[in-house]
């Protein structure tokens, strides 16, 4: 018995296979990029690591995306055109979200190269640029769960949960203010409160918990 023809459904399992390629490299970048914003860990020579991790992981995930988006020319089921694949929304499988991966894609590949140009255009500036990765990641989420096909597997679901939850918890520790994070101080009794349990005291023959503030 000869079975399907591998040239047939190889192209979009190579599309298929690096897309979650690209979405572990980006979300391992995001979570590393986090953790050093949140200056975590703080064991000496640790950020050092962090940061040639953050940039091999984000190269890596750049490379993936276009393996992702030019293997899908050889899929014979979409048959998609170069503009289809370059220009969002333009294709016909799943259009919306497919548009919005599209859209991750270029923003992923505009931060990355950003990055060699940050002397010219300035360390700050291109923080508060490079900030918008959060955002490319979400995009990639939509992405994933609207236009991917493993979309419903339990193990791209555990991915997405694995890397999705430490990126919401430390993007909302950087976003937070650390006073809102810590309970709030226990409010100071006032006169009348204190001359009250002194007297609730006297009258129970004890001694009140704490002396009264002067």
């Amino acid at each position: 018995m000869i079975g399907p023809n591998p040239l047939e459904y190889g192209w979009w399992l190579a599309s298929r296979s690096s897309g979650v390629v690209a979405f572990a490299a980006v979300s391992i970048s995001v979570i590393i990029g986090l953790m050093m914003a949140n200056g975590l860990p703080k064991r000496p020579g640790a950020k050092k690591q962090l940061v040639a991790i953050h940039e091999s992981t984000a190269l890596a995930g750049l490379v993936a995306i276009g393996v992702h988006g030019l293997t899908l020319l050889g899929d014979s089921y979409l048959h998609p055109t170069i503009s289809q694949i370059a220009i969002p929304f333009t294709i016909d499988y799943r259009p919306f979200y497919t548009g919005l991966g599209i859209i991750a894609g270029w923003a992923a590949l505009f931060l990355g190269l950003s990055f060699y140009a940050r002397r010219m255009i300035g360390n700050k500036r291109w923080r508060s640029i490079h900030r918008a990765t959060i955002v490319v990641w979400a995009l990639a989420v939509v992405h994933t769960l609207g236009a991917g096909t493993d979309a419903g597997s339990l193990w791209l679901q555990a991915i997405l949960v694995v890397t999705g939850l430490p990126i919401i918890f430390l993007f909302l520790r950087r976003v937070i203010p650390a006073s809102k994070l810590k309970p709030a101080p226990l409010p100071e009794s006032t006169p009348v409160e204190r001359a009250a349990a002194r007297a609730a005291a006297r009258a129970r023959g004890t001694r009140p918990a704490s002396p009264p503030a002067s």
